[in-house]
């Protein structure tokens, strides 16, 4: 995320020898059979996040899982968490990776929170967060980096419900830099077919022009971030809307809003007049937006402990665990957004 300082479960003996059964690692997924690949606005989403905001040295835990749980556990908790995600409407859940997650001994209960929403029919972003004591915009290491992407391609580049984004914000780098770099990961992983793999635009991800123009891109999808604090004397939904089309471009049919988010815990009324709030103004315009051009959007976050923008409050202990919301007018807009 951009905010760099803000920003009941049944049947768990079956999920245990379904565990038991793989041996605590599910074998990697057979092969799709072919079919038109989902225009983005099938994309209908939330992003599930760390307490810390993704920023994290060590392994980056979405709320209400723990590294000490099991491959069962968080595949138990995973389905509770992402079958609250289903009754609000998404079919999209944007998860973070870093390579203590993915290269230590997180990964073999990691996998459990991918596997559980796969399993229930959501598509799945794997986004590579930088770690906390770097925010500069730019990968923390390259060796570490590439055998994270080399182990997460491996596990689910056949998995056609599995999509991956290279960075989270690349803002550390020049557009030409950061093309360079996503074209290397598109080439260096040519087995993950390019419309499942989501680029992010230039700088904090707010401009994706720059990435649909670079052909050695082609055929991949374009992830987009706006903020409404980002102008915060903003109050009128036509200006909103302004920005977001200009950031945007020609390029909607291959863009995904996969973060953008207000205060869900502070009583505001999105489906009221603005009433002078740039809050309100925001997300109106970006409902709108994604209504009108067909984009792939997934809300920050429908989850994360802690976070006034968070959609749901995590409710339950164990694996018993279930998702209140937090903002009903906030979730109407979504389904304005997704035509529900």
């Amino acid at each position: 995320m951009s905010r760099k300082t803000h920003r009941g479960t049944a049947g768990l003996g079956a999920l245990l020898a379904c565990a038991t059964a793989f041996g605590g690692v599910l074998a990697s997924p057979a092969a799709a059979s072919p079919t038109a690949p989902p225009p983005v606005s099938d994309f209908k989403g939330v992003n599930w996040a760390d307490p810390r905001d993704n920023y994290a040295d060590d392994a980056v835990v979405p709320s209400g899982l723990s590294t000490s749980d099991s491959y069962a556990t968080t595949y138990a908790k995973s389905r509770a968490i992402i079958g609250g995600f289903a009754e609000l409407g998404a079919n999209t859940v944007r998860l973070p990776v870093n390579p203590t997650s993915v290269n230590g001994p997180f990964w073999k209960s990691y996998r459990g929170a991918i596997d559980a929403a796969t399993a229930k029919g959501f598509k799945v972003i794997l986004g590579y967060w930088e770690a906390d004591n770097a925010k500069d915009g730019k990968i923390d290491n390259q060796a570490s980096w590439d055998q994270m992407w080399a182990r997460l391609t491996s596990a689910y580049a056949r998995d056609s419900k599995v999509y991956f984004e290279p960075m989270n914000e690349p803002f550390g780098y020049t557009a030409q830099e950061w093309t360079d770099i996503a074209a290397k990961w598109v080439t260096t992983h040519n087995n993950v077919p390019r419309d499942r793999v989501l680029i992010g635009g230039y700088k904090y991800s707010e401009d994706v022009k720059p990435v649909c123009a670079d052909p050695r891109l082609k055929g991949t999808r374009l992830a987009l971030h706006n903020y409404g604090f980002w102008h915060t004397d903003w109050t009128s939904v036509d200006q909103w809307k302004q920005d977001f089309k200009a950031r945007i471009g020609d390029c909607a049919s291959r863009t995904i809003l996969d973060e953008f988010g207000a205060s869900m815990t502070t009583g505001l009324d999105y489906n009221g007049p603005v009433g002078g709030s740039n809050e309100v103004a925001y997300i109106q315009a970006a409902t709108d937006t994604i209504r009108e051009l067909d984009l792939g959007s997934v809300y920050w976050p429908g989850l994360r402990n802690g976070d006034t923008y968070s959609l749901t409050t995590l409710q339950g202990t164990g694996t018993n665990l279930s998702l209140t919301v937090n903002n009903q007018s906030g979730l109407d807009r979504l389904h304005y957004a997704w035509k529900q």
